[in-house]
């Protein structure tokens, strides 16, 4: 298929490049030009603007950080409300509130074009590496005729309907679970700590028993190492997921109790300088708070 993207960043990377190797005619553009250079060498054909990107498939993929970016690549002059053409797809793959997605649903609706979102489950090495999921909801119909460019991405596709907002959901739902569960590791491992156990026993006996998936392993070993500086989700950007989480029980009266804890951490780590490094970082600001950084 021909699709445009839009957003080199490093998970838009992983995912752009798949799209390239399933053999999908893909064009590039990024408000940084210089970050689609490796895209290109690749194979993929740079744009010189978002309508460009917009107009040279059958959908146009963003993958950006945050809900601005978002209505700003939307919304400003020659974005993709005024450049889609009509039954043109907007496939809408970032982490973003529930109310953002519900108007640019509304807008795209208004000029006869389509929004779908299909928001990533999994870090940038799980895309690269073909294990990550994909959370889809639209109009039937559109997502029978992108089938194709999620299976390209994606290990599975999980549908969600026909409402965009109800892959947003699950996506601010899997994010704030995850969370909880690195900042519940890392009060595990200061506990132990203190008790001049060394984090890695602990993280044995977790992921051999009732935690052995891949958001313990994962995690767990970035904890242990500390390895904090090999980023695949920031701390500002979990930060940022903790707020939509907060805003979206708000929204329908469900308390999540445990997300202000999670917030509370990660508010920790950035006012630390650490919004740059990996969100796994809660647990070196729950390490602070045990006395033992």
């Amino acid at each position: 298929m021909k699709v445009g993207f839009i957003g080199a960043g490093r998970m838009g990377q992983a995912m752009a490049r798949r799209l390239i190797e399933a053999g999908h005619d893909l064009a590039v553009f990024n408000r940084t030009p210089g970050k689609i250079g490796a895209l290109v060498d690749a194979g993929a054909k740079a744009m010189a603007s978002l309508a460009q990107a917009a107009r040279y498939g059958e959908a146009v993929f963003t993958m950006l950080a945050d809900d601005a970016a978002l209505e700003d690549v939307a919304g400003q002059k020659g974005g993709l409300l005024e450049s889609l053409p009509q039954g043109g797809v907007h496939i809408c793959s970032g982490t973003h509130g529930i109310g953002v997605i519900r108007k640019l649903k509304a807008a795209h609706s208004a000029r006869g074009q389509i929004l779908v979102a299909a928001p990533m489950l999994g870090r940038p090495e799980m895309v690269t590496s073909g294990q990550a999921g994909m959370v889809i909801a639209g109009p039937a119909e559109a997502l029978r005729r992108c089938a194709p460019l999620f299976a390209a991405i994606a290990r599975r596709s999980f549908e969600a309907g026909a409402d965009p907002e109800a892959a947003t959901a699950i996506k601010i739902a899997n994010n704030f679970v995850l969370g909880c569960a690195i900042e519940a590791m890392g009060e595990g491992f200061s506990l132990v700590r203190k008790y001049g156990v060394l984090p890695q026993v602990l993280n044995d006996v977790m992921t051999d028993g009732l935690f052995a998936c891949a958001a313990y392993k994962v995690y767990g070993k970035i904890i242990v190492d500390e390895t904090y500086d090999r980023v695949g989700q920031m701390a500002a950007l979990g930060l940022k997921d903790a707020n939509l989480a907060l805003a979206a029980g708000e929204a329908v009266g469900v308390p999540l109790p445990s997300c202000n804890v999670w917030r509370d951490r990660l508010v920790g780590a950035v006012a630390h300088g650490d919004g740059g490094k990996d969100w796994a970082v809660m647990a070196l600001e729950q390490a602070r708070a045990s006395g033992l950084a």
